[in-house]
């Protein structure tokens, strides 16, 4: 599994044959590239109605748009997407060679239109190149893609148990998500071997000193690794 950030919430990801791009933001600081520079993947993953993850859905619409019914419902209407994949909160999809779970994310909702729309609920993703059972599988790959959550106990009690992503992504910039203090937490309830900051340094308010983050998730006694990404640089998980 390859795992690309390009800054803010914007991941790459690619399963086997199977590639998709969760909440598609490049008017951000931290990466270089434009959407059009972007090979369209297969689908895209929204995990809320926020300016600031779906800003740029309408330059993949070639893609599946996968996310709430709600969401993808929107985005059949404002951008023609023409093929979408409405699902649910707790909900596996089968997406490729990837298995996708829909997983609460605390936050708000809402999308800056004219129009009223619900966004349905906020989100977070749970990646694996196999099927989620109540067997652990320590064959599998697994990534958690937080959304832009508050931190919250079903991490330690459903997701690290059941689910066992091996790598997080979690919001680390604060005001608007958590700071680096809840992250780190976030990071050690969830038990994996890998963790990347998020969500940070895109506009003042979420601006913050990494090494921050990187102290806190040691102060949990977490054995997670660290990784602090460079805009659109790629992990191998």
């Amino acid at each position: 599994m390859e795992l690309t950030w390009h800054g803010h919430s914007t991941w790459y990801v690619t399963v086997g044959d199977t590639s998709l791009l969760i909440d598609p933001f490049f008017d951000n600081p931290t990466t270089d590239l434009d959407p059009s520079d972007v090979e369209m993947p297969d689908y895209v993953l929204l995990t809320h109605g926020h300016a600031d993850h779906v800003a740029d859905v309408g330059e993949f619409t070639d893609a599946a748009v996968v996310g709430s019914p709600e969401l993808v419902a929107w985005v059949e209407d404002e951008h023609g997407a023409e093929e979408t994949v409405g699902f649910n909160l707790g909900g596996t999809v089968e997406l490729g060679d990837a298995f996708v779970t829909m997983h609460p994310a605390q936050h708000t909702n809402g999308l800056q239109t004219d129009y009223e729309y619900s966004a349905g609920p906020p989100a977070g993703y749970v990646i694996s190149d196999t099927k989620p059972t109540q067997i652990s599988d320590e064959e599998s790959t697994t990534f958690y893609h937080a959304g832009d959550t508050a931190l919250m106990t079903e991490m330690r009690d459903v997701i690290a148990p059941f689910l066992e992503p091996d790598a997080a992504a979690v919001p680390a910039g604060d005001h608007f998500t958590m700071g680096p203090t809840q992250a780190a937490i976030a990071v050690d309830w969830l038990d994996v071997d890998h963790a990347f900051p998020m969500h940070y340094d895109s506009f003042p308010p979420v601006e913050i000193d990494t090494d921050r983050f990187v102290n806190e998730v040691r102060g949990t006694g977490s054995d997670a690794e660290v990784h602090v990404l460079d805009g659109d640089e790629t992990f191998e998980l």
